[in-house]
C-alpha cells in the first residue's frame, strides 16, 4: 500500500474498501468515510459454511433493522442478539469493510465484525473474539482498529463471552422479537394488568389465553415495554416480576 505524499506518518495511516450502495468495490483513506452510513453497507466477504470447519456461520433476522445479518461464529451470533436487544441501537452491519493499513514490512488488512449505529447518531466499530483465542497477530488487528476509530470519532469495543444469565435471558426473548408474536389485544390487556407489578405467568394468565399471552408478553419484554428486572441476575420463571416500563418501546 503507497502511502500518500504529505500523509503525517505519526498516525497510523488507514484505507478502507468496501461495497457501495450500486455494489461497486471502492478503496478510499479512512477519513474520507467518516460521514458514511456503513450500517446499510454490505458485507465485504461472504458467510459460508462447509462440513468439518470449526467455525459456524450464518444469518440472524434482526428486529431493530427488519434485515438478517451475517454471523461467523456462535459467539458472533450471541453478541448478535444482545445488540439486537439493546433499544439504543438503530443500525446493524456485519463485515462493512476492510481496513487497510501498512506495518513496516508489508500491507495488512482487518475486516471488524459489525459496524453498530446508535439511536443517537454515534457509530461503534465491534470486534468479537473471546479472550483465550487472541493470537499476537489480532491483537495488533484490534489495536489498529481502535486507533482508526479514534481518528475517525467512531467507538470501538472488543468483546468476549457474554454474561451467561444474561445471554439465555435476551436468548429466549429473542425466539419472540418478530411482530407476528404481538397479538394486540393480548398485549393491550397485559400492559394494563402490568401497570401494577406483578408474577409473570399470573399476569399472562390474567390477560387470557396463555397462547396469546404468552408471546405477547415476551415480545413486550423483547422490546422493553415490559420489564422483568435486572436480566442478569437470575433465569425468567414464572413468579418472575414484571412491570410496565414508561418510555421503553424499542
Amino acid at each position: 500500500m503507497a502511502v500518500p505524499a504529505g500523509v503525517d506518518l505519526a498516525e497510523t495511516y488507514v484505507e478502507l474498501s468496501y461495497v457501495d450502495a450500486v455494489h461497486k468495490r471502492l478503496r478510499r483513506p479512512l477519513l474520507d468515510c467518516v460521514t458514511a452510513r456503513f450500517e446499510e453497507a454490505a458485507p465485504v466477504r461472504p458467510f459460508r459454511w462447509s462440513r468439518g470447519e470449526r467455525h459456524f456461520s450464518g444469518w440472524y433476522w434482526a428486529a431493530t433493522t427488519r434485515q438478517h445479518v451475517g454471523f461467523e461464529s456462535w459467539l458472533q451470533r450471541d453478541r448478535l442478539v444482545l445488540m439486537d436487544a439493546d433499544p439504543g441501537v438503530v443500525g446493524i452491519a456485519s463485515q462493512p469493510f476492510w481496513l487497510h493499513w501498512y506495518d513496516g514490512k508489508r500491507e495488512r488488512r482487518h475486516a471488524p465484525d459489525y459496524f453498530v449505529r446508535r439511536s443517537d447518531g454515534s457509530a461503534v466499530v465491534i470486534d468479537v473474539r473471546s479472550d483465550d483465542r487472541i493470537e499476537p497477530k489480532d491483537a495488533e488487528a484490534f489495536e489498529v482498529t481502535r486507533i482508526a476509530c479514534a481518528q475517525a470519532r467512531w467507538g470501538f469495543a472488543r468483546v468476549g463471552v457474554p454474561e451467561a444469565v444474561l445471554l439465555a435471558n435476551v436468548r429466549w426473548l429473542s425466539r419472540y422479537r418478530h411482530p407476528r408474536c404481538l397479538h394486540r389485544t393480548a398485549a393491550d390487556r397485559l400492559r394494563e394488568i402490568f401497570v401494577t407489578p406483578g408474577p409473570l405467568l399470573a399476569g399472562a394468565d390474567a390477560a387470557g389465553d396463555r397462547l396469546a399471552t404468552l408471546p405477547a408478553l415476551f415480545h413486550l419484554l423483547w422490546s422493553q415495554e415490559l420489564t422483568a428486572g435486572d436480566l442478569s441476575v437470575e433465569l425468567m420463571g414464572p413468579r418472575t416480576v414484571v412491570a410496565l416500563t414508561c418510555g421503553g418501546a424499542h
